[in-house]
C-alpha cells in the first residue's frame, strides 16, 4: 500500500480533528514552550542591545580615567593600611593633551545642587565640563554656546541648560544672558542643549553644565571626578591607554593609582556577559518544549490504544509498518508545526508588548532564536513520537481489529 504525501496531510489532520480537546491542549503546550523562548530571549537581547547603545552613546573612541585602583583591583595592601587614592587634578587632565594620539580631554566634576530662578526651584545634577565635552559625547546645542573654550583653571559663572530646565525654570520668557542661582552661586545662561533622553542614568534634559573649575568651587572639592579622553581612531585607543597610565604614574610619583576604562572593553564586557544571560534564558524556556515533547508522547500513546481498530484495518488493507510509522509521526509533526507557529505568534506580540511598556528596552528575539525555537519545537514532538509510532507499526491487523 502505497500512500501519497497528500494522503498523509489529509489522514493527520482528520486525526487531530477527530479529538479537538486532546489536539487543543498538545497544542497549548508547545506555543506555550515557543513562546516562552521566543520572549526570554528577547528580553535577554533587548538589555543587551540597551547597554551596548547606552555605552555607545558615550562616544566613540573613549577611555574612561578613573582615580584609584581598588574599584576594579579589589583589595590591596593600601586600601588595608587606610590609604586614598591620590586625587585626579585639572593639572593632571591638562598633561593628558600632550600625545598627538589624543584627540580631546575633558576633566569632570558631577554632583547635585538646587537650581532656583525666580521662586522656582529645581534639584538637578550638575556637570562640571569643559569646552569639549559636547563633543565627546555627541551631544546637539539647540540655542546659544556652550562653554567657552577658556583656561581650565579659570572658574566662569556661565552655564548650559537641558531643555526641561528651560521649561520648568524660565517657561515662555528670554532665557539666553539671563542669570540663575545653583546653590549659593549665580550662573549666566549662554545655552540649552538639543540633546534628549536619557545616557548612562542621566536624563540629558534634567541637565545643567557648567566649567569645571566653577564646579570644583560649588562642590568645594579641588579633585575631579573622571577625566574623559577620547583617541583620534580605534587604533590609537590602546597606545593612548598605555600614555594615560604612563603620564599619571609619573606625576603621581610613580605610583599607578588609577584606572583606564576602554569603551570596547566595557562593550565587549556586557556583550559577552548578556549574550551568555541570553543563551541561558533561551536554553531554560527550551526545557518546556522538552516537557511539551513529553506530553505529546504520552497522548500519542493513548491515541494508538484508542485507535488501534482503525490502525488494524490499515494493516489488513496492505499498510506496511514504514507507512503506518510515517502517519503516526505526520500526526506529530503536524501538531507540533502548528502549536510552535502559533507560539512564535504568542512571543512576537508579547514583544510588542514588551516594547510598548518599556520602550527603552528594544526587546526584539534574535533570527537564531526563532529557527531554534521551531526546530526545536517540530524535531521534539517528531522525537516523542517515535515509541507511538513504532507500537502502532507492531500491532497484529487481526488483533488490532478485534481491539486486543
Amino acid at each position: 500500500m502505497h500512500l501519497r504525501s497528500g494522503d498523509i496531510g489529509r489522514f493527520a489532520w482528520g486525526a487531530l480533528r477527530g479529538y479537538p480537546t486532546r489536539t487543543l491542549l498538545m497544542l497549548l503546550a508547545m506555543a506555550i514552550g515557543v513562546a516562552a523562548v521566543v520572549v526570554l530571549t528577547a528580553l535577554g537581547e533587548g538589555a543587551r542591545r540597551y547597554v551596548v547603545g547606552e555605552f555607545s552613546a558615550l562616544g566613540t573612541n573613549l577611555l574612561i580615567v578613573i582615580p584609584g585602583r581598588s574599584e576594579t583591583g579589589g583589595l590591596n595592601p593600601s586600601t588595608l593600611m587606610g590609604e586614598t587614592p591620590r586625587d585626579l587634578t585639572i593639572a593632571d587632565a591638562a598633561a593628558l593633551t600632550r600625545s598627538l594620539a589624543v584627540r580631546r580631554v575633558a576633566p569632570l566634576n558631577v554632583g547635585q545642587a538646587e537650581v532656583n530662578r525666580g521662586g522656582r526651584s529645581r534639584e538637578v545634577v550638575i556637570i562640571g565640563a569643559t569646552h569639549d565635552y559636547l563633543e565627546i559625547r555627541h551631544w546637539k546645542l539647540g540655542q546659544g554656546r556652550f562653554l567657552p573654550a577658556e583656561k581650565w583653571e579659570r572658574a566662569v559663572p556661565v552655564a548650559v541648560i537641558g531643555s526641561r530646565i528651560r521649561r520648568e525654570l524660565f517657561g515662555p520668557q528670554r532665557v539666553l544672558g539671563e542669570w540663575l542661582r545653583i546653590g549659593d552661586r549665580r550662573y549666566r545662561v549662554i545655552g540649552i542643549l538639543a540633546s534628549e533622553g536619557r545616557s548612562i542614568g542621566i536624563d540629558v534634559e534634567d541637565l545643567v553644565i557648567i566649567p569645571v573649575a566653577s564646579a570644583q568651587q560649588l562642590f568645594n572639592t579641588p579633585s575631579l571626578f573622571r577625566i574623559l579622553v577620547e583617541a583620534r581612531s580605534r587604533k590609537a585607543i590602546e597606545p593612548v591607554r598605555r600614555f594615560v597610565l604612563d603620564t599619571l604614574q609619573q606625576r603621581h610619583q610613580g605610583v599607578r593609582d588609577v584606572t583606564v576604562i576602554t569603551q570596547d572593553a566595557v562593550l565587549a564586557t556586557f556583550d559577552k556577559i548578556l549574550g551568555a544571560l541570553t543563551y541561558a534564558v533561551g536554553g531554560i524556556a527550551a526545557i518546556s518544549l522538552g516537557v511539551a515533547g513529553i506530553l505529546i508522547m504520552n497522548v500519542m500513546l493513548v491515541a494508538v490504544s484508542q485507535r488501534t481498530a482503525e490502525i488494524g484495518l490499515l494493516k489488513a488493507l496492505g499498510a506496511s509498518r514504514p507507512a503506518i510509522t510515517t502517519l503516526i509521526l505526520a500526526e506529530a509533526v503536524l501538531l507540533s508545526a502548528a502549536g510552535a507557529s502559533g507560539g512564535l505568534l504568542l512571543g512576537l506580540l508579547g514583544n510588542q508588548a514588551i516594547r510598548h511598556a518599556l520602550p527603552v528596552l528594544p526587546a526584539q528575539t534574535p533570527l537564531w532564536a526563532v529557527v531554534s525555537a521551531l526546530g526545536v519545537a517540530v524535531l521534539t514532538g517528531l522525537l516523542f513520537s517515535i515509541l507511538p509510532a513504532r507500537r502502532a507499526a507492531r500491532l497484529d491487523p487481526v488483533l488490532a481489529l478485534a481491539r486486543r
